[in-house]
Order: C-alpha cells, then structure tokens, then sequence
C-alpha cells in the first residue's frame, strides 16, 4: 500500500474585502492568506498497487495493449475498483541520466528519496534491482560464488533499462554502490566483496549425542538470544531497504544472496511478517538465492563442522537432522519470495538464472491501483486476485498483502516486537512523557545496586471504566548496556493500574521501580514504556556512572529524597530503599507541598573505626542545611553516629524527616553535610528542590 494525497481549493468570491476563510470537520483546513480567501481539502486514501505480469500460454510472450477495463481485481473474493493503471515496458525505456560533477545535477538516490523536484518520471520502463550480499551468514565460498554470478551478470546480461544497487550487511548495513547502469562503477563494488573475509570458518565443537553437531546454525539456550538478534537484524535490513524504496511506485526487485535464514521462537515470526509487508507496500519483489549452492550433506558432518558422538550416524537421526536444519533455513527464504511476487533459488550452482528470472519477470508489467473497500485496520492478510476477460493468457502476481493495523488491533507478537523496535530505535519516542532517575547505593563484592524509578503523568493515560474503578496498563521494557555495547540488564513488565475515580488519577503520576546489580563503570540506560488504550509509546535514555569508592576518602551513596513512604507488602527485604518495614517512594522531580514531609536517606560504607575504642567506633556527624537566595533559612539538628548500624555492607545509614511546614513557598539548594571525624574526611552533597503551597497543589503527588 502507498499513501497517497490529494488536494483540493476553491477560491471564495468577495467584493472589496477578501471574505473570511472557511473551517470544516472531517480532516478538512481552514487556510487563511493575505488578500484572499482559499479553503484547502485534504484527503487521505490507502492505494494497493498490484503488478500483474500477462503471458500467453502459448509463447510466454509478453501480452500488450491492454486497458484497466480488461482487468478485474479481488480483494478476499470482493470485487474493487481500479482507479490507477499504467504500463511499464524495458523496451521503451529512455537513457537516465546520471549524477555529475556538474553542480546541482540530480542522481538516482535522489529521485528514489527525498528529491522529487529532479523528476521521478524518469525512472518509467526501469527495472530498479537491489543486489543484497547477507555477509554475515556467508562463508568465504559462498560469497565467491556470488560475487561471480554477479559479475557475469553485470558483464553479460545486464541491459540499458536495468538500474542496480549493491548493499551488504556485515557488522551493519551499507549501500555500497548507489542505484546506476554504469558497469564499470558496480564491478568496482562487487570486488570488494570477493576474497573479503567477512564471516570465515566456524571452528565446530564435538557434536551431541542427538546427532546435531555443534556448527553455525545451532545455539545452547544461553546462545539463544543472540542467535534470534542475529535472524531479526537480516529481516531489520530488508525492512529497511524496503522502506527507503516504497517512495517510488515502479517494482522493484531485490536479489537477496544468504547462506540460510533460520527463524527461533514468535519474535522472528513478527520480525518475518512485517518485513514481507514492508516489501510490499514497496511494491518490492524478494528473489532469495541460498548461496551455499548444491550442498551435500554427509552423515559424519563435513569439515565446517565436530564429529558426532554416540549412534545417531547409524540410526539415521543425524542424517534427518541435518537435512531438516537445512530445510528450515532455505524455508524462511522462500516465504520471503513467495510472500513479496519473487521466487527462490535453492540446491544449485548456477546462479544465473536468478538474474534471468529479474530480467523476465520485470520486461514488461501493468501497474493497476484500487482503494480497498474494507476499510478495517485490523492488520490482516489481505488475498489478491487478478482476472481478464480472456482465456488464452496466464497471469502472474503476488499473491496479497498484510492491511495496516492500529494498536487495537494488532496481535501479541506483533505488539511486543514493536516494544523492541522502539528499544532498538535510535528515534526517541515522544508520545508519552516518562521521567527517570538512577541513584546507587554499595552491595557486596565490590558491586552497586541501582535502583531506578520512572514516573509517567497520569494526564497522558486514558484510563477506562470498569465497575467503580479506572483501568489501565501499561507496558515497561528496560535494558542496561555497558561500555562495550553489551546488555548487561533487562527489564520487562506489564503494570496494571486500578484506581478509585474519586482519586482524580489525571492529576497525579503513575511512579514505576525497578533495579540493577552493577560494577562499577560507565552504562547507558534506557527505558520505553507503552500505555495500551493507544498505543502511545514514550521512552528516556541516559548514561549514568557507577562510581568506584573503594579509593574514596568517604564513601557514600546516593541521596535520597522521598515525600512518600509506604508499607512494603512486597517484602522487597535486599533492596537499600526499604527500612523499617516501609518502602521509600523517590521524588523524583523534588517538588514537595507545604503539608508533606520531606525524608532523606543516604548511607555512608566503611567509615574510620577508632582504634582506641574497643571494638573499633566510628564517630561521623551529619545534619542537612536549606539556603533560599543564598541564605541559611533552615538547618536539621546535628547527628552524631558512633556505631556501625547495618553490619552486611559495614554501613552507617541516616535517616531524616523534615515538616516542610516550617519553610516557605520557594526554591531551595538543599546541601546534606556528612564529616568522619575519626578518618577526617568529608562530603557536602547539594540537591535543589522546590516547595510550594498546600492550597495550590494540594492532590498532586505522586500515585503509585
């Protein structure tokens, strides 16, 4: 499918003055300009585009000359109406011409992306091919073979009409060589790939005793997720390369080179659907070629891969299993071609007919376009079927398309894949505001727990009605990266809210936490949370460092600033931010009311024992100060701590609450000042926060 726009104005008659522009519902605008009135209509419609390529049956040739009333198409057995029709023919195809050095001259990637002031039209009676090298499943062979057929391609078959790209995907993917019909500039790209040492050998380990040996398409289970990320980025990359095409309503074709695309689990089940869909809303055809070419599959193993253990090999276990391996990786390409108008190239060395199939399928074609009559964004597939009014000819197309799908209606798989699109995303998310903080606080072994606390404005929910109560949920995904890019920490879950409507929910937040075990180093957070009544997504990323104290004169955690403690009916008992049996509730954006309290928390690890004190005392002093304008307008009482109070991690932990009655409205830097008057070191941690009237703000905290 492709969007398409259409605009519409009519002037408003006037004498003297311009009359005043006119407004309308129902997506229409109202467009005021100087010394006239013009009303501006837009619409938006969801065109399908279909080619269909008609043959005789006799011949095979190409049948021309035919005219959108000859042609019947069905949607799910429906009939629709035709309201786009063109022909495409290679034979009349008109010399393009390409990018210069001549300033200002337009070049093929502009016309398929964001330049369509360089004229489009040019691009009828093309054949647009993408040549996709999958570096990262291939070996050293496969990609020789590849690069030759390809070559032989360029030298020998490629025609005047046929405008190619080269893309590859090793470590990321990359346009090496823009669309062109210039031979020499794409066989200067295909050498690089050929002797390029990409992937290699695997160096396969002992087999199992169930008769799979140990070699590139296996994992463990704790190999599992990278094996799936490794199959989700391959159909990322077409997913992509779709994307950037769909501007350009001419077919397109992609010739996708693989060494085996093997599917694990639901995920790679929505990652494969929505990039067949994106296929065809680009009106991209997928023509799969497993390079591995004709392959033999001795029951031993060959070289590429460790000797199997146990009988399988003589109970034919290991022979079944090789060649249902096998199969399951050529199958995913051949969904992906049969999915998309394209077919697939399997147990062959020759890859030349690939090329011949590209060449054959796109000489000659009619583009036919019609609006759906089911209007439905329910996500489903869509079965297309083309007829004409005569019975010596066989027509060829694809075979349907998925429809568009709001977050209603969208399935399971389909609704957490996007969670982990977004998390991939280098986009942020906006549509949902989400605030987050980290503190840290010592554990053991010389590592930190991080608690981390976000808070999403309960205004931005749309809560529903169920008996007395409003519901709602909303979907968190976290992850924890370290310096080296590795996910160290991951965080899934979804929270259902419940809440009396007397509560008034729209005013207060909805507060989410959770945490880490962390060494110490520099990590990049990040969060995407997704409320389910819209599907509206929001997400926040940061860095955050975890300090190393074991060097430090004094050794102290975050602060920690409440307005909220509450009963921990969850037996959170590891977690620093319960005390007493009560949960601390982070403020995270510091602002308290007149009538709340403010609680501080902060520990203080390894303080200096005095060794003239029998069993080693500590002495530290600690008392909290608020400055308004630079004026001390409150201090806390002094407190002195002698003794170690929290044994496990050698710590003195501190805890104050202040009536925040006693200050007024106002902005405060508030500084915690920590002395070890035995170690004669110190601290002075300042944070700002903000009190206002209880009048004004009264019913605005937090919920949680």
């Amino acid at each position: 499918m492709r969007r398409m726009v259409a605009a519409a104005m009519a002037g408003v008659m006037g004498v003297g003055a311009a009359a005043p522009a006119m407004s309308q519902d129902s997506g229409a605008q109202g467009v005021q300009q100087t010394g006239q009135s013009a009303f501006h209509l837009s619409l938006n419609a969801n065109i399908v585009l279909a080619n269909v390529v008609v043959r005789d049956k006799k011949t095979g040739a190409v049948v021309k000359g035919l005219k959108a009333s000859d042609f019947t198409i069905y949607e799910d057995k429906k009939p629709q109406r035709i309201i786009s029709f063109d022909y495409q023919n290679v034979d009349e195809a008109a010399v393009l011409a390409e990018k210069s050095t001549v300033a200002g001259k337009a070049s093929i990637a502009d016309l398929l992306e964001r330049n369509f002031a360089a004229r489009p039209e040019e691009l009828k009676d093309h054949r647009l091919i993408v040549i996709f090298f999958d570096l990262s499943s291939m070996q050293d062979e496969d990609i020789d073979r590849a690069v030759d057929a390809a070559e032989t391609y360029v030298k020998t078959q490629m025609q005047p009409a046929d405008l190619v790209a080269l893309v590859s995907m090793s470590t990321g993917l990359t346009m090496d060589q823009d669309f062109t019909s210039n031979k020499d500039a794409l066989l200067r790209g295909l050498a690089k790939y050929n002797g390029a040492d990409e992937t290699g050998f695997t160096n396969g380990t002992t087999g199992s005793t169930s008769g799979t040996a140990d070699d590139t398409s296996a994992f463990a289970a704790d190999d599992t997720e990278y094996n799936s990320l490794n199959t989700d980025r391959e159909l990322l990359a077409i997913r992509t390369i779709a994307k950037s095409l769909e501007r350009v309503e001419q077919r397109k074709s992609m010739l996708y080179f693989s060494g085996g695309l093997t599917r694990n689990g639901i995920e790679n089940e929505a990652s494969l659907r929505a990039a067949t869909n994106e296929a065809a809303k680009a009106n991209m055809a997928i023509y799969s070629v497993d390079s591995r070419g004709l392959q033999a599959l001795p029951p031993v193993g060959d070289a590429s891969q460790g000797s199997l253990r146990g009988n399988s090999t003589y109970s034919g276990a290991a022979a079944t299993a090789q060649i249902s391996s096998n199969f399951g990786s050529q199958e995913t390409l051949d969904t992906l071609s049969m999915d998309t108008g394209g077919k697939a190239f399997f147990d062959s060395n020759d890859f030349a007919p690939a090329f011949q199939q590209i060449q054959h399928d796109t000489e000659a074609y009619y583009l036919l376009g019609f609006r759906s009559t089911n209007q439905r964004t329910d996500g489903t597939y869509r079965h297309l079927t083309v007829k004409v009014d005569r019975d010596d000819v066989k027509l060829e197309f694809r075979p349907g398309y998925y429809a568009a799908a709001d977050f209603q209606h969208q399935k399971t798989e389909d609704r957490e894949e996007a969670l982990n699109e977004q998390m991939r995303s280098d986009l942020p998310a906006t549509d949902v505001a989400v605030y987050l903080q980290a503190l840290y606080f010592m554990g053991s072994r010389n590592t930190y727990f991080i608690p981390v606390n976000l808070i999403v404005p309960g205004s931005q929910i749309p809560f529903v009605k169920g008996g007395d109560r409003d519901k709602a949920t909303l979907d968190i995904v976290g992850q924890v990266k370290d310096a080296q890019g590795l996910v160290v920490g991951n965080v899934r879950q979804t929270v259902k809210l419940a809440v009396d409507a007397s509560q008034e929910v729209q005013r207060k937040n909805i507060q989410y936490s959770t945490g880490f075990t962390l060494a110490p180093g520099k990590y990049h957070l990040k969060f995407v949370v997704r409320e389910n009544q819209t599907g509206n997504m929001g997400s926040f990323e940061t860095d955050i460092q975890v300090p190393d104290l074991r060097k430090s004169p004094l050794k102290m955690s975050s602060v920690v600033v409440a307005s909220q403690r509450t009963p921990d009916t969850e037996k959170h008992a590891a977690s620093p931010l319960v005390r007493d049996g009560l949960q601390w509730v982070p403020n995270i954006a510091h602002v308290f009311r007149q009538d709340q309290h403010l609680y501080f928390l902060y520990e203080v690890y390894d303080p200096a024992k005095d060794k003239d004190v029998k069993g080693g005392g500590v002495k530290l002093l600690t008392n909290i100060e608020f400055v308004n304008n630079g004026t001390k307008v409150y201090e806390t009482p002094l407190v002195t701590a002698h003794a170690v109070n929290d044994p496990e991690h050698d710590a003195v932990v501190f805890q104050f609450d202040v009536p925040l009655t006693q200050l007024k409205p106002g902005t405060y830097i508030c500084q915690v000042n920590v002395i070890d008057d035995t170690g004669g070191s110190f601290m002075f941690p300042r944070l700002a926060l903000k009190v206002t009237a209880a009048a004004v703000a009264a019913g605005a905290s937090g919920a949680r």
